[in-house]
């Protein structure tokens, strides 16, 4: 099991290496920083000093070498904006966007995870295609519109809600509203068709053909059965929440890591760009790595799988 778990470290080390030469190609085939740094008129001596100040006069393969060695000792580059620190920049908008994506998080486990077993149990009934026409629609509707949708009913009409900032819970509830919608939806959708799965299965059959309570049926034979792959599911949605805000903070004004990208793509700040995709990849390969090892820690038909696949 441990050569397995190695097997996925490297595996997850080479995907970030992915990650990072894309992202580092991309930016800087796709224009001169030092336009969005510089004013039109700016003279051809003043962009020189810029570029050797800052690097950019290198060829390609000499700045990529140059910031991989840097990422080795934890040095992720320098702001062109202030001249900080990009992690620094980064991780001070950090905390605001865990504080939504976590309360979007547990907003869409509240209720996506009881909507959908409920709508399973009731398969075909009003119950079933009332819960999971909501979770449609909510899985459907923009991130964006629903938000100014939010804002126009419960920030102007009913006037019970900031419309955008941060500080307070009241300015957490609409941005967290809009971005756990959803993934509630999604979350509904699969733990209804998971549940389902297992209800068709003999041990399940056998199950009911004792007779036993809901509860405890629903508790120690559906629950654990299908968890396993909505664990699958809730890593990979984990992992969208960090880079996933970047729409709703825009539209409430959310001072996080989503707004920042925008603000630094738009002045085209390379090493805050990098960080923060960086950041955005590295939480999805980590939250999907957990819940491979969840999964095999779960189900033993996985757990065999790997050891396999150790001994090949």
């Amino acid at each position: 099991m441990s050569r397995a778990l190695l097997i996925r470290l490297a595996r997850t080390l080479v995907t970030a290496l992915i990650c990072i030469t894309l992202t580092f190609v991309i930016l800087r085939l796709s224009g001169d920083p030092l336009d969005a740094l510089l004013p039109e008129d700016a003279p051809q001596s003043i962009r020189d000093a810029y570029a050797a100040r800052l690097g950019l006069d290198r060829p390609l393969y000499e700045q990529y070498l140059g910031y991989l060695g840097g990422l080795a000792t934890g040095d992720f580059g320098r702001s062109l904006l202030d001249g900080r620190s990009a992690a620094g920049v980064v991780a001070e908008r950090l905390p605001a966007t865990l504080l939504l994506g976590g309360t979007a998080f547990a907003l869409a486990l509240l209720i996506g995870i009881p909507a959908g077993t409920i709508a399973a149990l009731r398969r075909g009934g009003p119950v079933d295609r009332g819960a999971m026409g909501v979770a449609v629609f909510g899985y459907a509707m923009p991130n964006f519109f629903l938000g100014l949708v939010l804002i126009l009913v419960f920030a102007l009409w009913l006037r019970v809600l900031p419309s955008s900032g941060f500080g307070t819970a009241a300015h957490l509830v609409l941005p967290a509203l809009t971005l756990g919608t959803a993934m509630a939806g999604k979350l509904a959708r699969f733990v209804r068709g998971a549940v389902l799965d297992v209800l068709g299965q003999l041990h399940l059959r056998v199950a009911r053909g004792k007779r036993l309570g809901r509860i405890r049926l629903v508790a120690a034979h559906l629950a654990p059965n299908a968890a396993v792959p909505v664990i699958t599911f809730l890593g990979f949605e984990a992992g969208l929440l960090v880079g996933g805000g970047v729409v709703v903070e825009s539209v409430f004004g959310w001072p996080g890591v989503g707004r920042l990208l925008v603000q630094s793509v738009a002045a085209r700040d390379l090493a805050v760009v990098q960080t923060i995709i960086l950041m955005i990849a590295l939480a999805m390969i980590l939250a999907n790595l957990a819940a491979d090892l969840l999964h095999a820690r779960l189900d033993p038909r996985v757990r065999a799988a790997l050891a396999g696949e150790a001994r090949r």
